[in-house]
């Protein structure tokens, strides 16, 4: 159970880096896609900006998944993945509810799976 624990958090880690990726550096055909949104919407200044700013936080805390587990062991880094986590699952819930349902398919499920795995071990 712990390996599969594991993996899904740093999978949940990896994800969140890529949505930085798409959010910070891709091109406004490449996230008007990604996030079924109009070309012209993502195209704009502002929409450019707030994208960044929401590609750092994602960026920040699937780096924070993935580098904890080198800076913490033992309980304290379960507790510090579960915090990590419930934010994923916080952000994702809204995220369904604002957005579309595909965002809790996409990033609510592994973080929720990823969470029930580190309390069962």
């Amino acid at each position: 159970m712990e390996i599969l624990a594991l993996i899904l958090t740093m999978l949940v880690g990896i994800e969140h880096l890529g949505i930085m990726g798409l959010e910070m550096f891709a091109s406004p055909a490449k996230q008007a896609k990604a996030f079924g949104l109009s070309e012209e919407y993502v195209g704009q200044k502002e929409a450019r900006v707030s994208f960044a700013n929401q590609g750092i936080y994602n960026g920040m805390l699937g780096l924070s998944m993935i580098i904890s587990y080198w800076l913490f062991s033992g309980t304290v880094l379960i507790k510090v993945w579960l915090l990590l986590l419930s934010f994923v699952i916080v952000v994702a819930f809204y995220g369904g509810l604002t957005v579309g349902k595909k965002v809790w398919a996409m990033q609510m499920l592994p973080a929720v799976l990823a969470a029930v795995c580190w309390v069962l071990v």
